[in-house]
Order: C-alpha cells, then structure tokens, then sequence
C-alpha cells in the first residue's frame, strides 16, 4: 500500500532516495489521536515492506513541539485510551512486527509521555539542545506504560524509575548524559543532521541491518548462548538471508579489491 500525504493531512510523508521522511502536522501540540495513529501504523507498514525504502526519519513540524503523545482532547471527545490504534500500536512503531530497518527520531521541541515513547521506539534519537523531556503520565492518574517497559533497560534503573515516578522534565544535556541521545545539535541544523544521517545509513547494507535488528530483538529477553547460537545456526530468518546473499559476497570482493562495496539488498 502507497501512501500519499496532502497538505491537509496530520502526517506528511516524503521520499527520497530510499529515505522515508514523516512528519507529524498536527497543530498546536502535534498530539497523537486515534486515526492519526492507524495512518502512521499504515506509513510505517508500507515503509517496512517497500524494498525500495531503506531508512525512515521520524519528525515534527514546528519548533515548539515534537510530540506531547496521546491527544487527550480527542479523549475527552471519546476517543478511548484503549482504542483501535491500528497496525503497530501507538504511532505505528511501538508494536510493529519485524521492522528491520533503521527509523531515526528528530526531536525538535517537546517531548513527552507517549511522544517521549514513540522516540524510544526509534532505533537513533537526535535532537534539538532546545529540546526537553518528560514522563508527566504520574500527574494525569496513568501509566506511562512502554516507558515503564523499556527505559530501565536502556538507562541505569534508578534514573529510569526517578523519571518515571516524578514525571519530571529534564532537557536535552541530561538525555544524552544518560544515552537516551546520539546527538544534540542547534535547531537550525537538526533536520540537516539528521538527513545526513540517513542519508548514511541508505548507502549501507540493508541486508547486515536488518540481521542486526533481528539480532537485538532476539537477545533483548534470551540468554547470551542461545541467542548467539540461533546465529550461527543461521536460526534467524535476516541472518541466514544475509548468509546466502549476493551483498555478503559483494562485500568480501570490494574489501579484497580494495574498492567501495555495491549493495543490492539481496
């Protein structure tokens, strides 16, 4: 399925170049309601399954706002938190089988509660050093509920659960004190950045990334040994692709050659 963004639409979706660009238009908060969520569910769905596209950039308009998350003035018009979010859960992203391409998050403004876990469910997060962020869920009576999941895996425990049970707001230094950030750059420079970036990653092997994001899902919940040996029982259905693949010869053959490798996916 190929989606078409208008100028009306809340997601607008660019191509170029085997990068996909999405940014979220919602004005004035860029807030996340239930249908602009089945539309990025779909965006993301078709970027996954398109062999043409290779890196996505996640993104917001305006300087302000990344993204405060769920819409709670769609809530509270009825709009149920336990609603039809559609394909990938909220956003698209979170629940998305089987994405094993790399999604890179541009976070220009604020960041906070279901925004702050659609960033966390990219796989590289730059930002604007105006940028801050929050897990304010506490304050509304909920459960910032991916959050709880993932960030104390991805930062030391008692950070992860400081952030979680004051719903404090730290900025954009403390995110990247605590790896939460690949980078910070100056607003004006943070969309350049972050198209060089994918600009990188396209030109890569997108046979090797996709074994690496196989390859860390599994691992996430699996002891070191059996996970390596699914490896090297080629187990896993990216790794024995990238095993048999023209791209793994490809780059033997420029690396003896002495030469930039090709690679075709495949």
């Amino acid at each position: 399925m190929s989606i078409t963004s208008t100028s009306t639409d809340p997601i607008k979706v660019h191509r170029n170049n085997g990068i996909l660009e999405v940014t979220i238009d919602r004005p004035t908060a860029n807030a996340i309601d239930l249908a602009t969520s089945r539309i990025m569910g779909e965006v993301f769905m078709d970027f996954r399954d398109d062999p043409e596209m290779r890196v996505a950039i996640l993104r917001a308009e305006g300087e302000k706002f990344f993204c405060p998350g769920w819409d709670l003035k769609a809530a509270a018009g009825g709009d149920a938190v336990d609603g039809d979010y559609g394909i990938g859960g909220f956003g698209g992203l979170q629940e998305l089988g089987n994405l094993n391409k790399p999604v890179i998050c541009a976070v220009n403004g604020i960041c906070c509660g279901g925004g702050l876990e659609l960033a966390l469910s990219c796989d590289l997060i730059l930002a604007s050093s105006a940028a801050s962020f929050a897990l304010p869920e506490i304050n509304s009576g909920t459960v910032a509920d991916a959050a709880s999941i993932k960030l104390p895996k991805r930062i030391p425990y008692h950070v992860a659960m400081d952030l979680l049970l004051t719903g404090r707001w730290f900025d954009a230094e403390e995110a990247l004190r605590w790896g939460l950030l690949k980078e910070i750059c100056e607003p004006t420079e943070l969309l350049a950045r972050t198209r060089a970036l994918a600009a990188l990653l396209a030109s890569g092997p997108p046979l090797v990334y996709a074994a690496i994001k196989e390859i860390v899902r599994e691992a996430e919940d699996t002891k070191f040994q059996d996970a390596l040996n699914k490896v090297s029982k080629r187990q896993l259905a990216t790794v024995d692709t990238l095993y048999s693949s023209e791209d793994q010869l490809e780059g033997a053959r420029a690396f003896a050659q002495k030469r930039d490798p090709v690679w075709k996916g495949r």
